[in-house]
């Protein structure tokens, strides 16, 4: 057994699996599986959330590749690669662009090789790392970036996992402040909203059995992680009402798009 192998537990559920089992994926075990589908009793539309982060995503980088001219990503908590990742995305607009991935998940480590796979032009390259490694991050990402030049900082549905509010909203500070200006954050997270009451039963549910455990927030509390940057329209809304190509039903995962402003 290799160490990334001991290293995946497959005797309880796992966000980053369940996550792909919703989404169609293969990369996931029986628990996963019957985790993702009691959360999808409790709340239905659960699936529809993880379609819609993963929209969003491809929305945003677009956007950020074809119109504001950034050739550099930070992707920090992948998830397990699937259709449509960043590089993929923003290479096709932009075939220099370069792009870091980061997750300290095991089972993505393992699959890490299927996002290395870019064009010629640009350059993909994984960490193994925790968001709250900010610092060592910086550092590492710094071998394939230019911190000097703008980056696109992605944060979907990764602080959902930070517990503590303050922390949470010092370590997007921290990373967006060593970026340059021109930098843009895209970030996401699940959110509790008295419209969505099933939503939190959900979460529950999950806190009990699975791993790691989620924290949601409302969206006053989501936007504070804009706090200082320029806020691109439509601010932060439902992730299928962030510009989407066809009108879309509001999900419990609220997104936005924020433009470090020059000091």
């Amino acid at each position: 057994m290799t160490d990334i192998e001991s290293r995946i537990d497959t005797t309880r559920p796992h966000t980053a699996r369940i996550w792909n089992y919703w989404t169609g994926g293969k990369d996931n075990y029986p628990v996963d599986r019957e985790a993702g589908d009691r959360i999808r009793q409790l709340h239905p539309g659960i699936g529809e959330y993880a379609r819609a982060d993963r929209l969003f995503l491809g929305r945003a980088v677009r956007h950020l590749a074809a119109e504001e001219g950034i050739r550099q990503f930070l992707d920090i908590g992948t998830g397990l690669p699937s259709a449509d990742n960043t590089h993929e995305v923003a290479q096709r607009v932009a075939p220099d662009a370069r792009v870091v991935y980061v997750d300290n998940d095991p089972l993505v480590l393992a699959h890490a090789r299927a996002l290395l796979v870019g064009t010629p032009e640009g350059r993909t390259d994984y960490l193994d790392a925790d968001l709250r490694d900010a610092d060592a991050i910086l550092e590492a990402a710094a071998k394939t970036l230019d911190l000097d030049r703008p980056v696109a900082l992605m944060l979907l549905g990764v602080v959902i996992f930070i517990e503590d509010d303050e922390e949470s909203y010092a370590i997007v500070r921290r990373l967006m402040d060593a970026l340059a200006p021109g930098s843009h954050l895209v970030l996401s997270h699940t959110v509790r909203h008295p419209a969505m009451p099933d939503v939190d039963a959900a979460v529950a549910f999950w806190n009990e059995h699975g791993t790691p455990k989620l924290t949601q927030r409302t969206p006053e509390a989501i936007t504070r992680y804009f706090d200082g940057l320029e806020l691109l329209e439509p601010g932060v809304v439902s992730c299928s009402r962030w510009r989407p190509d066809t009108p879309a039903d509001e999900v419990a995962m609220y997104g936005g798009v924020g433009r470090k402003p020059a000091p």
